[in-house]
């Protein structure tokens, strides 16, 4: 005799493929999330190790931007420190070349000569004063000319005014100082200290 199944097995199988696809879909939805989750992790840390970095590197240019403020600071004092120095020495070469003015003065004025002012401007005398005669003034600028300190005497002005008994010339002429630099200097001390 034949038997016959009355279970209900497509049921029972409809039930296995349900619960399968079931356990799947919860297990695919888990690892999903998972997945996620993780990258959620992963790209917070690497946004979280940029900002620090960020923040370490803005902290360096603050720290950065105070030391050029500072050699910036320190670069104007070293230009006026500069200008000081080159006030000083310009005064060190130029402190003797008043004593050697006044002193070639005396020794080239010929006598008949008598000078009424003295005046300098940079390395440019202007000598005014009166002479006996228009040669005593030549001579003059003739023994100017032949100093080692003065050059270039240009006569500017000469006229002669009669004061009295005595006729005398009016004269400005113009001369210029030769500038002394330091190691000329150095080396006229130190002939100066040998002698």
């Amino acid at each position: 005799m034949s038997t016959i199944n009355l279970l209900p097995w497509r049921e029972e199988r409809r039930a296995a493929r349900k619960k399968q696809f079931l356990s799947a879909l919860g297990l695919t939805a888990i690892l999903a999330v998972g997945s996620v989750g993780l990258g959620h992790l992963y790209f917070e840390k690497l946004i979280t190790n940029q900002n620090n970095r960020n923040a370490f590197l803005e902290q360096e240019i603050k720290a950065l931007d105070t030391k050029i403020a500072q050699i910036k600071e320190l670069e104007k004092e070293k230009s006026s420190l500069i200008a000081r120095m080159h006030a000083i020495e310009t005064l060190q070469t130029s402190r003797p070349l008043v004593v050697h003015l006044f002193d070639e003065l005396v020794t080239s004025m010929p006598d008949g000569i008598y000078l009424n002012e003295v005046e300098q401007k940079d390395e440019v005398i202007t000598i005014s004063g009166s002479a006996q005669s228009n040669s005593r003034v030549s001579n003059f600028m003739r023994n100017l000319e032949a100093s080692k300190w003065l050059t270039g005497a240009t006569l500017e002005i000469i006229e002669t005014k009669d004061k009295k008994k005595d006729r005398m010339n009016q004269f400005t002429l113009r001369i210029s100082q030769i500038p002394v630099h330091l190691e000329d200097q150095d080396e006229e001390n130190s002939v100066g200290a040998e002698s």
